[in-house]
């Protein structure tokens, strides 16, 4: 019961994308895992322990934010709004059977990368502090703080800026920080629900958590065509991408651009 009750919460939260196609997989995301978190809440209230109420509480937060931050950034940042407004005009038209893949398969994706939480929470009211859960919490916190500081830096680096890269702060370290803020999130939510998952629902959330995986390196990817195609001519821009990593700090790995099996 508790699967259909996320599923039908997940599907109907990232319905927001029939009206533009594009919020299934951004403005849905946030907000979904946000309804998600909060359903977690309420059916689990009476036996809810501490460190499941931490882990609700970040994705809550996390959705709401990221929901929020993308749409002022619709409506407020005029490159990003121009070149969504394009990817708008060419979902209208999309026929109605692929929004409806879309939509389905968006939710259902929610659905897998939030259930080893579900899974922890059915363990029961005994599930509390342990090495697993240290971890998978404090993966989670860094994760969305870098998400925050890195959307911070790079609006303020804009700002002064508009035509150049962003190439400060976290950007420094990485292309994409805010693909590893992702990365460490979702990591952290799967090592929390390590100490409870068995069988088949290993399978189920290691699924969850190679898909976001996927998804953060192709739009990884997509970035990097953009970013190639606006500063190509650039030596700096040059310079940069050959020194910092796209996405995992430390690993030598600078491009993306040749694995084409990431869909742009």
């Amino acid at each position: 019961m508790h699967y259909l009750i996320l599923a039908l919460v997940s599907l109907a939260v990232t319905a927001i994308g029939f009206r533009y196609y594009i919020h299934f997989f951004s403005v849905g995301y946030g907000f979904a895992i946000s309804a998600i978190s909060l359903t977690l809440f309420i059916l689990f209230l009476p036996i809810i322990t501490l460190p499941n109420i931490l882990m609700v509480l970040l994705l809550f937060v996390y959705g709401i934010r990221l929901g929020g931050y993308l749409l002022y950034r619709e409506h407020k940042a005029p490159a990003y709004n121009k070149r969504v407004g394009g990817e708008i005009k060419e979902g209208k038209s999309m026929s109605i059977g692929a929004k409806i893949a879309m939509w389905v398969s968006c939710a259902v994706l929610y659905l897998l990368m939030t259930s080893p939480l579900l899974f922890r929470f059915e363990w029961g009211p005994l599930m509390s502090w342990d090495v697993a859960t240290i971890i998978g919490i404090a993966l989670m916190v860094i994760g969305i703080l870098l998400e925050v500081f890195a959307d911070l830096q790079k609006s303020t680096a804009k700002k002064k800026t508009p035509g150049r890269f962003v190439d400060t702060g976290l950007y420094r370290i990485v292309r994409c920080p805010n693909y590893l803020g992702e990365i460490l999130l979702w990591t952290g939510v799967f090592v929390c629900g390590c100490p409870a998952m068995h069988g088949w629902q290993w399978i189920v959330a290691a699924l969850g958590l190679l898909l976001i995986y996927y998804v953060m390196f192709s739009g990884a990817r997509r970035l990097e065509l953009r970013q190639d195609k606006s500063y190509g001519n650039d030596p700096e821009y040059q310079s940069y991408i050959k020194k910092v990593p796209i996405i995992l700090p430390l690993i030598p790995l600078y491009s993306v651009v040749k694995y084409k099996f990431l869909v742009a």
